[in-house]
């Protein structure tokens, strides 16, 4: 499932990728991604700690190139590739950040890449990717299946698809933010981190516990998206209808088979939150710490802010994963 709906089953992905990453996966892939990606700062909030009751530092991707975290997996995934697969371009299908990512990582290695977004994606994030030189391909998100159509488009190109999430080079180069934050700060007892289709929070976790294994790792979803919670809970990967929610990040339909095993493993709990506990989220982080966050970037601070995770957090690394949000969502958020 993708960062925004559909299922990533299917063939054509980029090799290596059909096991989980190791730490030392992501420690190359911070070395493969550094001409990229670079170090996010961690900010702290006294006004945040007095108000929540936390000890809480935010890593900020949301000052990443491209505006969110997405660059680390997209750039692992893209530099990893062999030069004869790299010479057919790379196909990719994705709401934003994951898009956006992809055609930057692309720029960079002077190959070509095709994007298929759905037709309702956020215009800052449609109008970002076609800026950094890719082709975008429009589709219905409830008529059409995204993945059939970049299938296709790598068929007939002989492009390699790079898919949003479920694939072990992308984990790994989403792992880099939890390796960097942990060796800021190596002391952290709790780590907290939004969930769409799993890659951030898979790699994320697969680093926390190599370089602390006592740490705790909670995921966060929007309440009407919690395809992974429910899959945690059965014990299988389960399936959603497409959910309605202000984080449109975070609106996948399932997990996928990689990132339901990391969680799995992993992850210490998932909770959910409403779409007005994001919005309350983004305010706060927007008028008090001047951090500008899209929606499910604030989704992990509102899980700290509403009191979702247990208590006893100590020392809390919250992933803010991104800032790109479009001047009407922004508009609706703060006019209260």
């Amino acid at each position: 499932m993708s960062e925004d709906g559909q299922s990533p089953r299917g063939g054509g992905l980029c090799d290596p990728g059909s096991l989980l990453p190791d730490y030392q996966d992501i420690v190359a892939a911070a070395e493969r991604i550094a001409p990229v990606a670079k170090p996010t700062p961690v900010l702290t909030s006294r006004t945040f700690n007095s108000h929540y009751g936390a000890d809480a530092f935010f890593k900020c991707e949301n000052f990443q190139l491209g505006g969110a975290f997405k660059i680390r997996g997209a750039a692992n995934a893209i530099f990893s590739l062999p030069p004869e697969q790299r010479a057919n371009g790379v196909v990719t299908y994705s709401s934003g950040n994951h898009a956006q990512a992809t055609a930057i990582a692309a720029r960079h290695a002077g190959i070509r890449a095709t994007i298929v977004m759905p037709d309702d994606a956020p215009k800052s994030k449609l109008n970002a990717t076609r800026g950094y030189g890719a082709t975008v391909v429009l589709y219905d998100r409830m008529r059409e299946n995204r993945n059939v159509i970049g299938e296709r488009i790598a068929a007939e190109t002989g492009a390699t698809i790079v898919p949003p999430f479920d694939h072990a080079a992308v984990i790994a180069g989403q792992g880099t933010v939890a390796k960097e934050l942990l060796e800021a700060l190596p002391d952290l007892d709790t780590l907290v981190v939004c969930v769409g289709g799993g890659g951030l929070i898979s790699g994320c976790a697969i680093a926390a516990k190599a370089l602390r294994p006592g740490i705790r790792i909670y995921g966060v979803e929007p309440e009407s998206a919690d395809d992974f919670r429910q899959s945690i809970a059965a014990g299988r990967i389960i399936e959603i209808p497409p959910p309605g929610t202000i984080a449109d990040g975070l609106r996948t339909l399932a997990p996928g088979k990689l990132t339901f095993e990391a969680v799995r493993q992993n992850v210490e709990e998932i909770v959910v939150v409403s779409d007005e506990e994001i919005r309350e989220a983004m305010r706060f982080l927007l008028f008090r710490m001047k951090i500008l966050a899209e929606p499910s970037g604030a989704t992990a601070t509102a899980a700290v802010m509403h009191g979702r995770l247990p208590a006893g957090l100590g020392r809390t690394g919250i992933v803010i994963s991104g800032g790109n949000v479009d001047p009407e969502v922004l508009a609706s958020v703060i006019a209260v």
